[in-house]
């Protein structure tokens, strides 16, 4: 067998590499979706609404951030342009990943409707071996989509009784989990240089003018800090 038939994928092996890589992730993911669901219902949403507006929206922080600003009647432009800033990162990651997945341009367009930054960390780590298949990607796909949307509705429905994850420290599960699929990209100059540039501007944004402005901030700074930083050769 040569080397690159070695390499050929199966989707049984594409799959559990997906499920594999995924399985840490929907578990930290457990109690920010109960989280979510529990101020959701204490803010007058039903558990219906919650099940439609995980499994439809599915983006955490855009969710809270709504959930955060929510009165009647809901100001729509407000959330709107505030899910907008926060989810402009998308459009980075997206560009970036789009070269390494071995997928149609339909299955591309339908893959990122689940993107999110655990599964873009996720694939950018494995396509530094292989092109992203799309059996690897919806493996991933349809376990976290699934599992944020049950987590959610769940806590809908107990509400009060699921206390404040805050407590324990679980609201910051996923931050730590993203933190360390970060650093498992490498140590170079430029990945310090990006990392460390965009995580202090999006604090310092935040600290002085507030969410979700530092999203878009830290995402634009860090463009910048690794183009500057780049090698020479690489800019062309």
């Amino acid at each position: 067998m040569d080397q690159a038939s070695s390499f050929v994928p199966t989707y049984r092996r594409e799959i559990r590499a997906g499920l594999r890589d995924i399985a840490p992730v929907a578990v930290a993911a457990l109690p920010i979706g109960l989280l979510f669901g529990a101020v959701a219902s204490a803010k007058g949403m039903s558990p219906l609404e919650v099940i439609l507006m995980s499994a439809l929206v599915f983006a955490g922080g855009a969710q809270f951030a709504a959930i955060e600003s929510w009165i009647q009647p809901a100001p729509i432009l407000t959330l709107a342009f505030a899910t907008l800033l926060i989810n402009a990162r998308h459009v980075l990651m997206g560009a970036s990943l789009t070269p390494k997945v071995r997928m149609s341009r339909v299955q591309t367009l339908l893959a990122y409707f689940f993107l999110t930054d655990e599964a873009w960390a996720l694939s950018e780590r494995r396509a530094l071996e292989r092109p992203v298949t799309g059996a690897y990607w919806f493996a991933m796909a349809v376990v976290l989509w699934s599992n944020w949307t049950l987590s959610s509705t769940i806590g809908a429905i107990l509400g009060s009784f699921l206390g404040d994850p805050e407590r324990i420290g679980a609201d910051f599960a996923f931050t730590a989990l993203f933190i360390g699929l970060v650093a498992g990209f490498g140590r170079s100059r430029v990945t310090l240089v990006t990392v460390a540039v965009s995580a202090g501007v999006a604090a310092l944004v935040h600290y002085f003018i507030g969410a979700p402005w530092h999203v878009a901030s830290g995402a634009l700074a860090g463009i910048a800090a690794a183009y500057i930083a780049a090698p020479e050769e690489a800019r062309s």
